[in-house]
């Protein structure tokens, strides 16, 4: 896996980690789930143009 790639997996992670910790310490934001599962999407796409 590129550098590239593996850097925007690790982002996405700790992007679900922090929307988490959100979501428990002050309640669930649908915009923060949201802008997550963009995030999410991108890297799918990132990693899967890496492959072709």
């Amino acid at each position: 896996m590129p550098r590239s790639a593996r850097t925007m997996a690790v982002c996405t992670v700790c992007g679900l980690v922090a929307a988490t910790v959100y979501s428990v310490v002050f309640g669930g934001n649908g915009l923060v789930w949201f802008l997550w599962s963009v995030l999410a999407l991108a890297t799918v796409g990132v990693l899967t143009a890496r492959r072709v």
